[in-house]
């Protein structure tokens, strides 16, 4: 009897150790798919920091522009033109959310331009359970969108020489703003307003 009991011992050893190596190479492969899944939501929140500061940065450039366009009602034009993208605050952001930024495009339309980034993250999967990893980093992208949301001002001549003298903004959230060409106002206390920076699905 007690001779069988050990030999019954000894064989059940080895399916014993198969069973763990199993379960700890389960382990490790779930360890890696949560440490991917985290990778690439950080880099994804990277790549929206990005976008949007890129973007948010060129609304605040916008004002010298505008106000220059408003003199001679040239605004139609100006917000048709092409525009830097500050791709410097998309690099910012992202090597601060631990991200490289891999690319940086502009798209111009009539009163809705869009900038589009990507970026890289800095660290790699590294999971001995999946070949490659070691040099695997997530990627992800975002797009950011600026849009006039306030078209179709009012705009008075009051001379009749040409020159406007007052725009007469009504925009798409029920506020109404009025700007003089020759004294306008702070550009960053109704840029907020004229153009709307959003995150959108590209």
């Amino acid at each position: 009897m007690r001779t069988r009991l050990r030999g019954n011992a000894g064989q059940a050893f080895p399916i014993y150790i198969v069973m763990v190596a199993g379960l700890l190479f389960l382990a490790l492969a779930f360890f890696a798919v949560g440490k991917a899944a985290a990778l690439r939501n950080d880099s994804q929140g990277a790549a929206d920091a990005a976008a949007l500061a890129a973007a948010q940065q060129a609304r605040d450039d916008f004002g010298t522009g505008f106000y220059a366009s408003l003199p001679g009602n040239t605004l139609d034009i100006f917000l048709g033109a092409p525009f830097a993208p500050p791709c410097y605050e998309a690099e910012r952001l992202a090597g601060a959310n631990d991200a490289d930024m891999t690319l940086c495009v502009p798209t111009y339309g009539y009163l809705r331009d869009m900038i589009k980034v990507e970026v890289k993250g800095h660290d790699p999967v590294d999971s001995p359970v999946i070949p490659g990893s070691d040099n695997k980093k997530a990627e992800a992208k975002a797009t950011a969108l600026i849009e006039f949301r306030c078209p179709n001002p009012k705009v008075i001549d009051a001379d009749s020489n040409g020159v406007m003298d007052l725009f007469i903004f009504t925009c798409r959230n029920g506020k109404i703003i009025e700007i003089a060409p020759g004294s306008p106002p702070p550009w960053k206390s109704v840029s907020t307003t004229l153009f709307d920076v959003r995150l959108v699905d590209q």
